[in-house]
């Protein structure tokens, strides 16, 4: 897999495709407790979700990768409201879809026919605990995939595939006693044990998920984020190990740092365009923006 390294990625692993029985159990309680709030997509296509074999007919194997979108360069206006990192430049789905095609183009040039699909947070596929029994880390007490050499500041993405490889084990948890990501969660959204998050609270779900109003009870609470939050990672320990990002389309447009509170507060439909033309931010649209960042003024 010498291929994926020169497109970028930072982590590949292998798992044989079957059915992920205990996390079904834990996908079917989390959904009957109704902690997807009004993503209603997330409990579609349950089948296929827990067993890729039902997702891609003849599949023998799921090849995680992992690629980097850490960037640790600050927004200007310590008092402009904040975007998630994953979210500075261009569409993650796009980017890394493409370098997904070029490594089954490859391994087709390289082996034979390789029938099987690429996958980037698109469709129903456990993605953390795909890479989980991969090798490429632990689900952490944030509920995101954490790695000892970089954190959590990268994108997941899967070759769901008809050949069959030698599979990589699990890694060992190493969160211990660390609570940080539970005591910093500014709405509470993980639990008090962690390992379970409570989606409908996360301000990443309003922020980008909800298409209705926000809730008033949750003004004051959101950190100043307008799209989508980064606390659980930020506090993590283990991402004092995270690097720069080495992809220039992850790179964000020159204003997006540079915006004050007030270029934010009055931002037109025409600079939302501008700056976001490609970004991941567009699908919130103007109207969502707008919508979240008059949330935050109210919650001054």
């Amino acid at each position: 897999m010498e291929k994926a390294y020169e497109l970028g990625f930072s982590f590949v692993g292998v798992s044989t495709a079957r059915e992920l029985t205990e996390e079904a159990r834990r996908l079917d309680a989390w959904l009957n407790q109704g902690l997807h709030g009004k993503m209603g997509y997330m409990a579609n296509h349950f089948e296929k979700r827990i067993d890729p074999r039902k997702l891609v007919e003849g599949s023998k194997s799921v090849v995680t990768l992992l690629y980097n979108y850490h960037n640790p360069t600050p927004q200007e206006d310590a008092a402009a409201p904040k975007i998630s990192q994953y979210a500075y430049g261009k569409d993650y789905h796009h980017i890394i879809k493409a370098k997904l095609r070029a490594l089954m183009d490859y391994m087709n040039e390289e082996i034979g026919a390789v029938e099987g699909r690429c996958f980037v947070d698109s469709a129903p596929v456990l993605e953390r605990d795909w890479a989980k029994h991969s090798g490429a880390g632990w689900i952490g007490k944030n509920t995101l995939l954490i790695t000892r050499k970089q954190g959590s500041f990268f994108f997941l993405s899967e070759l769901i595939i008809d050949l069959e490889l030698e599979p990589d084990g699990p890694m060992k948890d190493y969160c211990g006693r660390c609570t940080r990501c539970i005591d910093a969660c500014p709405t509470g959204a993980i639990s008090p044990e962690g390992y379970w998050m409570d989606g409908s609270k996360c301000i990443s779900y309003f922020t980008i998920e909800l298409k209705e109003a926000l809730p008033s009870e949750m003004k004051g609470k959101f950190d100043n984020w307008m799209f989508g939050c980064d606390v659980c990672q930020e506090v993590c320990p283990w991402n004092r190990f995270a690097k720069k990002h080495n992809e220039p389309a992850f790179e964000p447009h020159p204003d997006l740092l540079t915006m004050t509170k007030q270029d934010w507060e009055e931002i037109t439909e025409d600079v939302f365009r501008k700056v976001f033309q490609k970004s991941a931010v567009k699908r919130t649209k103007y109207a969502g923006l707008m919508r979240n960042i008059d949330f935050l003024k109210g919650g001054e």
